[in-house]
């Protein structure tokens, strides 16, 4: 009985590796047959990193370049006080902040660019145009990006959207971890809400505030509350 198990055994070895065997042939008649077509996607493959490491180092890095010193002319503008020159965008000469997000659209800071334009374009009362380019502007600083959606909400609430501005605002507060931008988006919703009579989002907000951010509020938390019981 023994024998006949060992018996077993030997041929189902035998078998697995003739099983092995053909697919071994078969893989290499495939390759053999596709040899062509492999080595047209592996080529394709290699030229498509190589194409993206020559990118990034002879056209992304100088447009880097280029962007942050026409954007470094652009803050100097705005430091001084001169708005205009630092918005930019009517002359090549001074491409200012709006000029600098056109022409380098894809770097960091032609995006920076465009959310510095959408502030001064906010201050001009172009509340539309300020939340177009505000929307372009992304970033991995999640600060940045509350106060992005919070400026948004902002350009919103002067075109008369209040949906939409709460919407903005709850984004500003999810974005960053950082709790005064918390505290003051969340104070910011909560007053947006009272003002366009949303008593239930009202009172969530200046619950938060009341649990979380008490040493930032003064109490003013308490008053809020009381005041979404008789509005």
């Amino acid at each position: 009985m023994a024998k006949k198990n060992h018996e077993q055994e030997g041929k189902e070895t035998v078998e697995f590796f003739k099983d092995l065997d053909k697919e071994a042939l078969q893989t290499e008649r495939f390759l053999e047959r596709n040899a062509k077509l492999l080595g047209i996607i592996f080529g394709a493959l290699v030229v498509g990193v190589l194409g993206f490491f020559l990118y990034q180092q002879f056209v992304v890095a100088p447009k880097n370049e280029e962007a942050t010193k026409s954007y470094l002319i652009a803050q100097k503008n705005l430091a001084e006080g001169k708005d205009a020159e630092a918005l930019g965008g009517k002359s090549a000469a001074n491409p200012g902040f709006l000029g600098t997000y056109e022409n380098y659209p894809g770097t960091d800071v032609g995006k920076l660019s465009a959310y510095n334009a959408g502030l001064l374009k906010f201050k001009e009362g172009k509340y539309q145009e300020a939340y177009d380019l505000l929307d372009k502007f992304s970033s991995d600083n999640k600060v940045l990006m509350a106060l992005k959606y919070g400026a948004m909400a902002d350009a919103q609430s002067n075109l008369n959207k209040n949906d939409e501005t709460l919407s903005l605002l709850e984004k500003a507060i999810s974005a960053s971890d950082d709790p005064y931008t918390n505290y003051y988006f969340t104070r910011k919703a909560g007053l947006v809400a009272l003002g366009v009579n949303k008593k239930d989002v009202a009172k969530k907000h200046f619950t938060t505030i009341d649990q979380k951010f008490k040493d930032y509020d003064n109490g003013m938390s308490d008053a809020y509350i009381e005041m979404v019981k008789y509005f």
